[in-house]
């Protein structure tokens, strides 16, 4: 059986990479994939917490979380697809242009 210091070290590691991402990369796309990255570490540790202190807890609030990334990651894609087909790019320093 694997200890849950593992998924915990795991977690910790994937939500510095997302860090990272959102912190380094400037197309939006990669920033938004980052942080998807994230919500997905911050649910892969607590459901690792809820499985150490036998409880259902945070699988339930891990299950929300996931609902509540879909819903943002089928919104927000829609919305970058279609900023990517009228400008050929996004770039987070010219984020001005969505001003009407």
């Amino acid at each position: 059986m694997i200890p849950v210091s593992l998924y915990m070290l795991l977690g910790a590691l994937l939500f510095s990479i997302g860090i990272l991402g959102v912190l380094i990369r400037r197309d939006a796309i990669v920033i938004f994939m980052c942080i998807e990255l994230m919500l997905s570490a911050v649910g892969l540790t607590l459901v690792s917490a809820s499985r150490y202190y036998n409880g259902l807890d945070g699988v339930i609030v891990a299950f929300l979380g996931m609902t509540v990334a879909a819903a943002e990651a089928a919104i927000g894609l829609a919305i970058f697809v279609l900023l990517h087909r009228t400008y050929k790019g996004i770039k987070v320093d010219e984020i001005n242009l969505l001003k009407g």
